[in-house]
């Protein structure tokens, strides 16, 4: 290590429709050359301390006022341009931290590696990790702002909040008083021409049990049934799409491998974070010798089962359901206890549970059975419950808790926030579609997602702020396809130039 921030960067040579090139060469380069310095720097979630660093240091090269709060969060201050003092202050908010995901294959190391970033066509993607483009798009985007020489705008505010995507701490834990402005630019929707009033809220619901192991029978086989290669995605934004839940399909064989061939369960090792769909589940179960094969005939089924019913859904050439014999362990759990917790799990509403009846489009309420752990004596299982009503986010979370009440497990309700609720007559939003029309000759979308964002937290600190959020394309955000459009980000920039250009007088 360099200085703080300063990592050594990594070329690749991937496939021959790649064009390897420096991110920072794109335009415009005022984002992507800040895009690239963050790519650079470690910044997975409950992991900060070197894109705190790197920011503290960015800022003060850049000759930027800028501190970190108590809460872990960035805060940077630019006064006016000359001439226009009296214009509304504005606050742009972003989030520092990435979700560390990454396909089974590569070995990348979220807390000390850089991200390899590849150009592909009209798009900037990893090397078979999350890019971190959620929401470091954003967070450029405020640099870029801060460090320049010649824009025009009123006074100024970046808030990059610290840890957005296991919990919105940063945001929960904002100081009140420590911002300025009356209009806040949150820069973190993944659909350029998509301009956001409204999003859900959400909750996370842990079930835990502590358990005494049994000895295995030590004439038994054990052998580890891995299920990989599913789609994952973001549990707000892709929620509506169907997509397989590694849990859930796991727990469907593991009942039937239970019921038919006297397996055990001796560990489960599903999902790894909250807000990402789950890609891939292990277990490890133990049964009598001659049962195997019809143990590797039944996961040879299931996966074709699995295949027909996501065909169109999942890319299904990629699915893998697979058996590997190991080392019989001494313990498993108890009969009683694994028959309560594989019906509960197989219980757990998992994906949409209503549309909203306002908007039909617009999932209102869903939950994602994200992590399972089961394993020396101790069982976890965390769900991410989401709503736009407040009434059944906590009928959902309640629902939950009554599953895996029944199973003998404590349950805890921990990192709540509320639903941001739509102002359709925002100034800011009217401002914003102006502007975006008279830049594309089209008029903008406006949008409630089913997304969190942190713009219902903040607003509960600083209740008159006037609120939009827009960002450049994003897809597949919290998995390893994770990527973003190149030609979308140009316009964006303008559109935030003008607007600061032309933000009315107090």
């Amino acid at each position: 290590m360099d200085s703080p921030g300063v990592y050594k960067k990594k070329n690749i040579n991937i496939l021959n429709k790649d064009i390897m090139a420096d991110i920072k060469n794109l335009s415009p380069v005022e984002i992507w050359r800040n895009f690239d310095k963050l790519t650079q720097v470690p910044r997975p979630s409950g992991h900060l301390e070197k894109i705190q660093a790197y920011l503290l240091n960015w800022a003060k090269e850049a000759g930027v006022e800028a501190f970190q709060d108590a809460a872990g969060n960035i805060v940077m201050r630019k006064p006016a341009t000359p001439g226009m003092e009296n214009r509304k202050g504005v606050i742009m908010q972003a989030h520092m931290d990435m979700v560390p995901q990454k396909a089974p294959e590569s070995n990348h190391d979220f807390e000390n590696d850089p991200i390899e970033t590849i150009i592909d066509g009209d798009w900037v993607r990893a090397n078979k990790t999350t890019l971190g483009s959620d929401d470091g798009l954003g967070v450029a985007t405020i640099m870029a702002v801060m460090e320049s020489k010649d824009l025009q705008h009123g006074p100024v505010e970046g808030l990059i909040t610290a840890d957005e995507e296991t919990g919105m701490y940063g945001a929960n834990d904002l100081p009140e008083g420590e911002l300025n402005g009356e209009i806040l630019l949150n820069l973190d929707t993944e659909v350029w021409g998509e301009f956001v009033i409204g999003s859900a809220g959400g909750i996370d619901i842990t079930a835990t049990l502590d358990y005494k192991e049994v000895e295995t029978d030590k004439e038994d086989a054990a052998v580890k049934v891995t299920l990989k290669g599913l789609k994952g995605g973001h549990s707000g934004i892709e929620i509506n799409e169907g997509r397989a839940n590694a849990n859930k399909c796991m727990v469907r064989f593991v009942r039937e491998a239970i019921s038919e061939l006297d397996a055990r369960l001796a560990s489960w090792q599903g999902g790894n974070m909250r807000n990402a769909i789950p890609f891939q589940a292990e277990v490890v179960l133990t049964l009598p010798k001659e049962n195997v094969e019809a143990l590797n005939d039944m996961v040879a089924d299931w996966k074709d089962e699995f295949c027909d019913e996501f065909n169109g859904i999942e890319n299904i050439e990629n699915i893998e359901f697979f058996t590997e014999n190991v080392e019989t362990p001494a313990t498993e759990v108890p009969a009683e206890i694994q028959d309560n917790l594989v019906d509960a799990i197989f219980a757990c509403h998992d994906g949409v549970l209503r549309m909203a009846p306002s908007m039909p489009d617009i999932v209102e309420t869903s939950s994602n059975l994200a992590i399972i752990e089961i394993g020396g004596g101790k069982a976890a299982i965390k769900i991410l419950a989401r709503s736009s009503h407040e009434y059944y986010k906590m009928y959902l979370a309640t629902m939950m808790e009554s599953c895996f009440n029944m199973a003998g497990m404590k349950v805890e309700f921990s990192g709540a926030y509320g639903g941001w609720n739509p102002n359709p007559k925002s100034d800011i939003l009217e401002h914003v579609l102006k502007v975006y029309k008279e830049q594309n000759g089209k008029d903008g979308v406006v949008q409630a997602v089913h997304a969190g964002l942190e713009c219902s937290i903040i607003l509960g600190k600083y209740p008159n702020l006037d609120v939009v959020s827009f960002g450049p394309t994003l897809l597949s955000p919290h998995t390893a396809n994770e990527r973003c459009q190149i030609s979308c980000v140009a316009p964006f920039w303008n559109l935030m130039k003008q607007l600061l250009a032309e933000i009315p007088t107090k």
